[in-house]
């Protein structure tokens, strides 16, 4: 809502459109995959935070461990990912990206970027913390990670 109190139908709607169009890219080279958005959420984070557990995954995804796990184990057999046991506690499994796994996180998070970096123009020094504190602020936690 608006200071006033009134319905922001235009954020609203920008964010709808820049969602998709986001999206768009890496969505067009997992479909060459046969895999999906809940493939690169994983892909994206397990890049990001290698040796992550899966709950910490789970944590961070807000899934179901089913739904997570049909996706790891596509992710895992594909030579994606990389289950390793935990060396205190066994029932525990660290997450790492393989060499492919990297390389497929870049592939995906390189079209994005370039969209960002569009986006942003020449201003991107004086709004990326902007940005980020606006894109932090919609989260349910108040932007904490």
């Amino acid at each position: 809502m608006t200071s006033d109190g009134a319905i922001d139908f235009e954020i609203i709607e920008l964010l709808f459109f820049a969602y998709r169009d986001f999206i768009s890219d890496p969505d067009a080279i997992l479909a060459k995959k046969e895999f999906g958005r809940a493939h690169h959420r994983v892909v994206h984070f397990v890049n990001r935070n290698p040796g992550m557990t899966v709950a910490d995954l789970l944590d961070t995804l807000k899934i179901t461990k089913q739904s997570l796990a049909r996706v790891l184990k596509q992710l895992v057999d594909s030579g994606y990912i990389a289950q390793v046991e935990g060396t205190e506690d066994r029932r525990q499994r660290h997450l790492y990206p393989t060499g492919a796994g990297r390389e497929l996180a870049l592939d995906l998070a390189r079209p994005q970027s370039r969209r960002i970096g569009h986006a942003f123009g020449e201003a991107k020094a004086d709004m990326r913390e902007d940005v980020v504190r606006f894109l932090a602020g919609m989260r349910d936690n108040g932007g904490r990670k």
